[in-house]
């Protein structure tokens, strides 16, 4: 049986002493199970004390840079984070993506750079609403993931999480049926299969994100091939962020 991982991803919300704040209300409230990953996204500005104070949550950073250091103003990079003690990175957002050009290509060099330092990757994929009502879910989704795990060797790539977050539901209030979502992690999950084999398949984990709540989620869970969510506004909040890791 795969673990569940909930991962909040708070974007550009929260200074330091709000990260603070709210980490110190939930970190205790999480109810102990070794079967569950719960974690939280924070912003730059945010990574080093909360990776200090939390003692229950993963502390995961946003993004990342490939390179280990060099002339990149702005950027923050693989070393800084490990010094930090932060191991999960979010990265190939479709934020990143849409606004701040990331590619397959770039996500593939931080994803690889990523496990070559015992970091986890959190490979997000995902459709816009043209291609998804276009009924090229698929292809698109098919092509991030080849694109993403080029040149990862099968034991690596047992070590990424992938995050699959249709564009049109995220922060819209519109949310992918259950069925939806479960109908494209399979489709994830197969794809995995055919690049490696069936059991890097079956152990690599796959989370759903787009307007989850801790209303749906445990239905969400429930679906055969979704281990886990990415969650945006909804882990902003310490009761609600609560109610998406101790769904049970």
């Amino acid at each position: 049986m795969r673990k569940k991982i909930i991962i909040g991803n708070w974007k550009m919300y929260k200074t330091n002493s709000e990260a603070l704040e709210f980490i110190k209300a939930v970190d205790s409230k999480i109810v102990k199970n070794p079967d569950l990953i719960a974690g939280i996204g924070v912003p730059f500005t945010a990574l080093s004390d909360a990776a200090k104070v939390a003692k229950n949550l993963v502390i995961a950073a946003e993004n990342v840079h490939f390179e280990k250091e060099g002339a990149f103003t702005g950027e923050i990079s693989i070393p800084m984070l490990k010094d930090i003690n932060v191991k999960y990175v979010i990265i190939g957002h479709s934020e990143r993506r849409e606004m701040f050009n990331e590619t397959d290509e770039t996500v593939n060099k931080k994803a690889k750079a990523l496990l070559e330092n015992n970091m986890v990757p959190v490979l997000c994929c995902g459709e816009s609403l043209e291609i998804f009502e276009a009924k090229k879910t698929k292809s698109w989704v098919e092509n991030q993931i080849t694109k993403g795990f080029a040149n990862i060797s099968a034991e690596d790539a047992k070590k990424v999480v992938i995050a699959y977050e249709p564009i049109w539901a995220i922060g819209t209030g519109k949310v992918a049926t259950p069925e939806i979502a479960q109908e494209v992690c399979k489709v994830v999950r197969e794809k995995i299969a055919s690049l490696y084999n069936q059991d890097v398949a079956n152990e690599i984990l796959i989370q759903y994100g787009g307007s989850v709540k801790p209303e749906n989620i445990k239905e969400i869970l429930s679906q055969a091939d979704i281990d886990g969510a990415l969650v945006g506004g909804a882990s902003l909040i310490p009761d609600s962020y609560l109610g998406l890791v101790n769904y049970k």
